[in-house]
């Protein structure tokens, strides 16, 4: 089984403009030799590790090509705002000038610069994470605590508040990255956006600031079993049953086949019990909502099916990623999400 969106990687040109001179900038800001970093990948970001004082940290490079200035201090306040409401994620660190946002100017590319103590715990990927009941009920709550939150917290200033839903990476790059000949997925994909963009009410008991990216790779767990939230680059405006959602894509999508279908829905089953269990100790949720599901199911196909096109070497494909594809695109032509048990 491969990875789909978590293999997005940064774009070839903004790799060569990236240098030991940015690297080394960077890291003396947070007051580390460049030395003791190590590289864990370039995602859309390029992403270090280091260690001071028997503590592990993260420093992240984002190109301005990929977030504003503006964005990355609005999530880095939207992480601060969690963390002193003790929800477990990632927290950012201050700089040696006590910012926590640093700006490396380049002829090309201005690079963004931020570090955070590193989440502690482990990855469960898959299969072990598809049939974690307790995984499901502390995400539930977890998420639960961020949405409640949510609901009250109001950015510094409009600069800096992160961008609403449909204004996506992957959404807003549809059609540069889905290739022409495919217009039905085209077309469906557009309808998909009008359809929630036009149809689906909120307020602020139904939308409000999202993770927007929580799937296996997003989170760690440790030996207590307590969650960590991490990456909140995507984070986002949008309604609360898309971040919920989201989670449940990643539970269901590795499930294809013949008898796909009838074990999709088995583990939509499973796996929303136990998530609505703990998020409704968090924060109350309103049943109707559940109507809402498959739509923005189908939205995380259509930003997932995106992504693939951006990143994958079509050369190089595991089998597993082939038949997904296949399944995927018929699924978006037909507007049909990849579980609906509501």
């Amino acid at each position: 089984m491969k990875k789909l969106k978590g293999e997005e990687v940064v774009e070839q040109d903004i790799i060569d403009h990236f240098n030991k001179e940015i690297l080394s900038t960077g890291a003396n800001r947070f007051g580390i030799p460049f030395t003791e970093l190590s590289h864990l990948g370039n995602w859309q970001n390029f992403i270090y590790e280091y260690k001071k004082a028997n503590q592990k940290y993260i420093l992240r490079f984002t190109p301005s090509s990929h977030r504003s200035v503006n964005a990355v201090i609005g999530e880095m306040d939207w992480l601060l705002y969690l963390a002193q409401n003790d929800v477990s994620v990632s927290r950012p660190i201050q700089s040696k000038s006590g910012n926590y946002v640093e700006v490396i100017n380049t002829a090309n590319v201005v690079f963004i610069v931020s570090s955070f103590i590193k989440a502690e715990g482990s990855k469960i990927g898959y299969p072990e994470c598809l049939n974690d009941t307790n995984l499901y009920y502390k995400l539930g709550q977890i998420m639960g605590k961020v949405h409640s939150l949510s609901k009250v917290y109001k950015p510094k200033d409009e600069l800096t508040r992160r961008h609403d839903w449909h204004q996506n990476y992957y959404l807003k790059n549809v059609d540069n990255f889905i290739p022409s000949d495919q217009i039905l997925v085209l077309e469906a994909s557009r309808n998909v956006i009008n359809k929630i963009q036009n149809n689906i009410p909120k307020d602020e008991n139904s939308y409000g600031l999202i993770h927007g990216d929580i799937g296996v790779g997003n989170f760690l767990v440790n030996d207590e079993g307590k969650i960590t939230l991490f990456d909140f680059d995507e984070a986002q405006y949008s309604w609360f049953i898309e971040d919920i959602a989201i989670p449940l894509y990643y539970f269901v999508y590795v499930y294809g086949g013949e008898d796909g279908k009838a074990r999709r829905e088995s583990q939509a089953r499973l796996f929303m019990e136990h998530f609505l269990k703990g998020y409704k100790e968090q924060s109350y949720f309103d049943e109707k909502w559940l109507k809402q599901i498959p739509i923005f199911l189908l939205l995380r196909e259509i930003i997932v099916y995106a992504g693939c096109y951006r990143s994958w070497d079509f050369s190089t494909l595991h089998q597993w990623n082939i038949d997904w594809l296949k399944e995927s695109r018929i699924r978006i032509e037909n507007s049909e999400s990849v579980v609906n048990i509501w």
